[in-house]
């Protein structure tokens, strides 16, 4: 179970500031700003048409954020699931509600008349699977199951689902504390895997927090710390460019796993899942070492 736990919302006491073990997503221009950060490094990035392609994804996202935000009655509905020591929208458990197979269409229909032969392919196959099948795709999809859904269809589901749950994230009445102990490689609030990680700027400067690759919250990890298997002392740190890079990767000699860590002091203009996926070149590097991802990219699934 992991060390962070969610709880109802608490005033502040006061006194010297804490860290804050978790920090919800806020929806306010997500999807626009990540919009703007695909198009600029598309411009001169060899994946150019994907990251565009990805870039339109996104503009659906924040056209439904939009146009059919989540219903109230499903924000109403989550003080009940905070509280219990377990994370509250846990995949594994978490009722879906049709809603997110609404949103599911929406990015269909938006993206559809654009799409290029081969996509519209794999948008058909979606606007032809039944309720119960999208819910078993989705189950199989958040469990890791990638080979039963493959990247294709994964991309658009993912989409739709990281939507729904991201709004829920937003909307849930809660804080978080933090326990003595480790557990921390997955999201304390849906448990999905993150990104990446990122040390902040501003009021949490210097801190560690990874993203959650589904529902977008941020969890406080300590640095030089793996944070797939918790091990010290057997990391190493990879870049492409200089010393300073603002992307670099952390890899543990322990598990043989990696992540990236994000540095937005040195570049204002990242946006961490536009970067992460326009800085593929460094994961293959990486990977070319003998190193697995720990993470999941919401943009690239295999299968």
């Amino acid at each position: 179970m992991s060390s962070i736990h969610m709880t109802p919302v608490q005033t502040p006491s006061g006194g010297i500031a804490q860290i804050a073990p978790v920090l919800l997503p806020s929806l306010t221009d997500r999807y626009a700003k990540r919009a703007v950060r695909l198009r600029e490094l598309a411009d001169t990035h060899a994946m150019g048409d994907y990251l565009g392609f990805c870039a339109q994804l996104v503009d659906a996202q924040q056209h439904l954020l939009e146009r059919l935000p989540l219903p109230q009655a499903l924000a109403d509905g989550l003080a009940h699931r905070v509280g219990s020591g377990q994370a509250p929208l846990a995949t594994a458990n978490y009722p879906r509600a049709p809603y997110w197979q609404q949103l599911l269409q929406g990015v269909i229909e938006r993206l559809y008349s654009d799409a290029n032969p081969n996509v519209r392919s794999i948008l058909d196959s979606l606007g032809a699977h039944s309720p119960a099948q999208l819910e078993q795709l989705a189950s199989a999809l958040l469990a890791g199951g990638y080979e039963q859904v493959g990247s294709g269809q994964a991309l658009f589901l993912w989409a739709a689902l990281s939507l729904y749950f991201t709004q829920l994230a937003s909307a849930l009445p809660a804080s978080a504390s933090a326990v003595i102990g480790e557990q921390r490689q997955h999201c304390p609030v849906c448990t999905s895997a993150p990104v990446a990680s990122v040390v902040m700027t501003g009021s949490q400067a210097g801190l560690r927090y990874l993203q959650c690759s589904l529902c977008e919250c941020r969890w406080h990890m300590v640095r030089v710390k793996c944070s797939n298997c918790e091990a010290t002392g057997a990391l190493d740190y990879w870049s492409l460019e200089r010393q300073d890079a603002a992307i670099k990767a952390e890899s543990c000699n322990d598990c043989h796993s990696y992540l990236k860590v994000f540095y937005p002091e040195k570049d204002r203009d990242q946006e961490l899942l536009a970067d992460d996926l326009a800085s593929l070149a460094l994961d293959a590097e990486v990977e070319r070492e003998g190193f697995g991802r720990s993470g999941v990219s919401p943009f690239l699934f295999p299968g």
